[in-house]
């Protein structure tokens, strides 16, 4: 191999090399800057195959929307009230030499949104009563957080896409005071509720008892008309029928006191021979004398 060929070999590698340094790729993720000895020439905004010269570089920043969680926060609404927030911010870098000259990378960047995004959130919840905050004033409420977490970071060359609240949360001590609060609430509606009840059942109880006593009265004043139209009717009847037949009426009464006063085997009656109710025996005893006496006559 004679030097020429070598020479061509030496200046094609080191052609190759030099190409090779002078050529990069965006990807549609991405955006950069070229930047010379630490000195901004360029930037490399559209995707696709880009070229710089062999002594630059080139510094890639995301074009993706990102995200930056925080860390709950205790925060005082202005009616006093102390409360736990957790929200988070999106955003999206839009200006990538702005950005590298004010926090040169995402790592370097967060800590300075996260703490913007504090301070909005305390300044902003520090307006409103407690109220607003867990109603539907909450939007307008994230707005305002958001325009303050887009002027803390005006100068990072940053678009603030939303900021939202994710959780929000009374104090530990907060919430076990409201729940007793809350307990003894109930339990004092639970007893009004029950007085309310008892009151009721004694009105109910005392209406169906005058209710049951007035029926229980009236059924016994018609009882006592309809007996007593009854009696009437059956003295009417007995006051007929004695009419019709005098002796036949006071045979049968007469009858009917026998049997109800002679019903009981263990009955015993004190009566003088000639009691008027002990008439119709004697004359019956006096038919079965006459009848045997009548016999004896025939017989002889």
């Amino acid at each position: 191999m004679n030097i020429k060929t070598i020479t061509i070999l030496v200046a094609l590698a080191a052609f190759l090399i030099v190409g090779a340094m002078s050529v990069f790729t965006v990807a549609q993720y991405e955006q950069g800057i070229v930047v010379q000895f630490g000195q901004y020439r360029r930037s490399a905004l559209e995707a696709g195959l880009d070229f710089k010269l062999p002594w630059q570089n080139v510094i890639y920043y995301e074009r993706r929307v990102l995200q930056v969680d925080g860390q709950p926060e205790q925060v005082t609404a202005s009616d006093q009230k102390r409360l736990v927030v957790d929200a988070f911010a999106l955003y999206r870098i839009v200006d990538p030499l702005k950005f590298k000259n004010a926090a040169q990378s995402v790592e370097n960047f967060e800590p300075l949104i996260l703490q913007a995004l504090t301070a909005s959130l305390r300044e902003s919840i520090g307006r409103v009563p407690l109220v607003d905050v867990v109603s539907g004033e909450r939007q307008s409420l994230m707005g305002q957080i958001r325009d303050g977490l887009v002027k803390a970071t005006s100068q990072f060359g940053v678009e603030i896409v939303d900021v939202r609240i994710k959780r929000t949360d009374l104090p530990t001590e907060n919430s076990e005071a409201i729940y007793r609060r809350m307990q003894t609430e109930r339990e004092r509606e639970a007893s009004e509720i029950r007085a309310e009840g008892e009151e009721q059942s004694l009105r109910i109880r005392a209406e169906a008892d005058r209710t049951r006593t007035v029926l229980i009265s009236e059924a016994r004043r018609l009882s006592e008309i309809l007996r007593g139209e009854g009696d009437g009717e059956a003295v009417r009847i007995f006051a007929e029928a004695f009419g019709k037949d005098v002796e036949f009426f006071t045979f049968y009464r007469t009858m009917q006191a026998y049997r109800e006063s002679l019903n009981a085997s263990d009955t015993t009656l004190v009566l003088s021979p000639d009691s008027d109710f002990l008439r119709f025996l004697n004359s019956f005893e006096g038919m079965q004398s006459s009848g045997a006496g009548a016999g004896s006559a025939s017989g002889e």
